[in-house]
């Protein structure tokens, strides 16, 4: 009740009562950010990003008594600007109904920045994530800074790499020696049915970089072993794990926890997946690693891939985007990462359950002052591939 009592004491007007004050004297301000007023700002109009405005509005507004018309997309924003001014002491505002999008479907005047082909593609790409206070343009730049490994362009990798290349991270590294065959096309959504026989890495290289030519697309065409693992961890902030196979989680969790590289766990089976954020390099003894939940792999007989065991089609999809998501905030340094979490998804039930991880104290790779022990060679567990 009392917001709307404000807003009953705040003026809505039209883009043409707007303009006809503004000739007269009044200030028109746009709370828009930047990249919003580069693609049309009224004419005459100060653009100040709401947040900047509200944080210290007698900086850019010093005379509380001027007139002051304040104007954003459709309305909303500039309403709550105004409000947050009405707080703040100033008594004579209004706020542009139907904002600079109705401001420009009556034609009135409206200035349009210059802009470089590439600022204007970085800001119409990516203007709903330059919108969020989390991410904003710095986010995003630290984004397209940024370098992952993805391991598997299959089931996993297929939907993580997918939002990865599409939310602008600058380099998605992509490791696979598998080539596409049709019985991946049921889940593994990189690829094409007239790319069968191609590599996986050469057909993901195609989808994502025709999905987003910002992003640098760097197909490597090998399997993880112990002897390239190094070389393929160089220079990356990051591992997202979509591999099936327990010699290639292994080897990327002791190097990421060797290298201190978080690494984003995924696994799926039949109905059922996992997530995890494993982040013991970084932090030894309060996060654990791979080998504090699993210390050793299990017998290939109790760990069936998904050729032999079977796979829902959405579900790597759905755990897949589930590690984009925590890639994306671990990058960007935002909200509460699965470290220390392991989530666990049944699709059948449609339910999620978590269950709390705790560093093992004994881990023979990430315990405190313990010395790295070396890779361990678990190749006779190797006829899994990449899912």
């Amino acid at each position: 009740m009392v917001v709307d009592n404000q807003r009953m004491a705040i003026d809505e007007i039209t883009p043409r009562q707007a303009r006809e004050r503004q000739l007269r004297g009044a200030v028109l301000v746009d709370v828009r950010e930047a990249h919003e007023r580069a693609n049309g700002l009224a004419e005459g109009a100060l653009g100040i990003a709401r947040a900047t405005l509200e944080a210290d509005p007698g900086v850019y507004l010093p005379d509380r008594g001027a007139e002051l018309l304040l104007i954003c997309q459709g309305g909303a924003r500039s309403m709550q600007a105004a409000l947050a001014l009405q707080a703040a002491g100033y008594a004579n505002l209004a706020s542009v109904a139907g904002g600079t999008t109705r401001w420009i479907a009556e034609e009135l005047p409206v200035v349009r920045p210059e802009l470089d082909a590439d600022r204007q593609d970085f800001n119409e790409r990516y203007s709903r994530h330059l919108l969020l206070p989390e991410v904003g343009e710095a986010g995003q730049l630290k984004l397209q800074a940024s370098r992952v490994l993805v391991i598997g362009a299959g089931g996993l990798g297929s939907p993580a790499a997918f939002y990865l290349a599409a939310a602008g991270v600058g380099r998605l590294r992509i490791a696979d020696d598998d080539v596409v065959d049709r019985s991946n096309l049921q889940r593994q959504i990189l690829h094409t049915d007239a790319r069968i026989g191609e590599p996986k890495v050469a057909s993901a290289q195609a989808t994502l970089s025709a999905l987003n030519p910002r992003t640098d697309i760097e197909a490597v065409a090998e399997r993880v072993t112990s002897a390239n693992i190094e070389r393929l961890l160089d220079g990356v902030d990051l591992v997202l794990d979509g591999a099936d196979n327990f010699p290639v989680r292994y080897l990327l969790n002791d190097a990421c926890v060797k290298l201190g590289i978080p690494l984003v766990y995924g696994a799926v089976q039949r109905f059922e997946g996992q997530v995890s954020v494993f982040d013991a390099g970084r932090h030894r003894g309060q996060a654990p690693c791979y080998r504090c939940l699993f210390p050793e792999p299990p017998a290939p007989e109790f760990a069936p891939n998904c050729s032999e065991a079977g796979v829902l089609g959405v579900l790597p999809g759905v755990i897949g985007l589930l590690q984009a998501n925590e890639a994306i905030k671990l990058l960007l340094g935002i909200g509460e990462p699965l470290r220390g979490r392991l989530l666990h998804f049944d699709a059948l039930a449609m339910r999620f359950r978590e269950l709390r991880l705790r560093p093992d104290p004994d881990c023979v790779v990430c315990a405190e002052g313990r010395a790295f022990p070396g890779y361990i060679d678990y190749q006779q567990f190797c006829g899994n591939r990449p899912e």
